[in-house]
């Protein structure tokens, strides 16, 4: 057998705790075998029976308003208007500048064992289309590292801003691949729905939109997304991401919704770094976590994503673009412990993720690309339980990044 690479003695992710390690060949890209011992002259790398999984798949975040927390800070006490801090700078956004903060932002998420990536791009009247063509750029750029998706969307009001629509229509014509909305800050949340699955359909895009932010489970937008999902045969094609509404509903509510996302072909996206800081900001005591508790829908059949969002700005002020830290914190909020919970967690990282993407090429697999990852961990459980260093990363066989562990110097 012919190979570039070989990863001996790799434990991989979901072949169960009792599997033995195997090794991965990899040539011209792609996994070429995944057996023992293979027999081949190649570059050998010996993990000594570490977790390796594919690359991890971030499905939801800001880069192009990511690192701006220098030139707007976070708001005092238990303030609100996160949206207006940002709103207020972004006239100030040029493509130099978007690509810089967003290029220091993707490198994070790659040197974290990201492959895949679905970034927010806003394109309100303030910024126009400057952000979109810096992250265009980007994508380009770091094909030899990542996927880079741009899901366009208007921020601050798209119904009531002729402007905004004609800015999304003319990034969607430029190649956006995904658009998504917000109708949570738009007067007429119904019409911006309806008008995001009408260009969706027109341009045959899929849909990702921020729904059900909120201190309250009332007047929830859900049921509408998942109703012109399937009037449009979409099911499959349409995430939401936040859902911080669905934290505070009652389990038999919960249940109904994890039904309805199901059978509608809806997928969540979690944010649990983000959703943490700003919910409940209207509470001074017993306050509203508002982290949705994905395993509960998922449970139920639906599909559910964990991601970052916002990375150093007023909406995160924080953050390293790590994804098995966020399952970490995800975990820890909605109190999900056991093996199976935490494996679950890591599911929601890579095989969730992808399947939201329509990544139909994602997995550990003879013929796939090999975007790989080797983890400090010897299980997926393992590995968000103790939040484990990412040492390796591999994209289409080639070595993106390696990370050395800290040595104890004992007397």
């Amino acid at each position: 057998m012919i190979l570039d690479t070989v990863l001996r003695r790799a434990r991989i992710a979901g072949a169960g705790a009792d599997a033995p390690p195997v090794d991965i060949g990899i040539a011209g890209g792609r996994i070429a075998a995944v057996e023992p011992d293979i027999r081949a002259e190649a570059r050998a790398l010996d993990l000594e029976g570490r977790l390796v999984s594919a690359g991890l798949v971030e499905t939801h975040i800001h880069l192009d308003k990511s690192r701006i927390i220098d030139r707007c800070a976070p708001a005092a006490g238990r303030a609100r208007d996160h949206m207006q801090r940002v709103a207020a700078v972004k006239p100030g956004f040029t493509v130099e500048d978007v690509y810089a903060r967003a290029a220091g932002t993707l490198e994070q998420c790659i040197l974290n064992g990201t492959t895949y990536v679905r970034t927010h791009v806003e394109v309100d009247p303030n910024v126009g289309l400057r952000g979109f063509e810096a992250l265009k750029q980007l994508a380009a750029d770091y094909a030899w590292a990542v996927d880079l998706e741009l899901c366009v969307f208007a921020q601050e009001g798209w119904t009531n801003v002729p402007e905004a629509d004609r800015n999304v229509v003319a990034a969607l014509e430029r190649g956006a691949a995904v658009v998504g909305g917000a109708p949570g800050y738009d007067p007429d949340h119904a019409g911006q729905i309806r008008r995001i699955f009408e260009l969706a359909r027109e341009y045959d895009r899929d849909v990702d939109i921020h729904l059900d932010v909120g201190p309250s489970a009332d007047e929830m937008d859900v049921d509408l997304v998942c109703e012109l999902t399937e009037r449009h045969g979409y099911g499959g094609r349409v995430a939401v991401g936040h859902g911080t509404k669905y934290s505070l509903l009652p389990p038999d509510r919960l249940r109904a919704l994890g039904d309805r996302l199901a059978s509608a072909g809806v997928a969540v996206t979690v944010l649990p770094a983000t959703d943490l800081f700003v919910t409940g900001r209207h509470q001074d005591h017993a306050v509203a976590r508002g982290v949705a508790d994905a395993n509960a829908l998922i449970a139920r059949g639906a599909n559910c994503s964990l991601s970052t969002n916002n990375v150093l700005n007023p909406f995160t002020p924080f953050g390293d673009c790590s994804l098995i830290r966020i399952a970490n914190l995800y975990a820890n909020v909605v109190q999900r412990g056991n093996g199976d919970e935490l494996a679950e967690c890591f599911e929601m990282l890579t095989n969730r993720s992808a399947k939201l993407l329509r990544r139909d090429d994602y997995g550990i697999a003879p013929g796939r690309p090999a975007d790989l990852v080797v983890w400090n961990a010897r299980s997926p459980a393992e590995a968000v339980a103790k939040i484990a260093a990412p040492l390796h990363g591999f994209k289409r066989g080639r070595r993106t990044f390696s990370r050395t562990l800290p040595e104890l110097n004992r007397p």
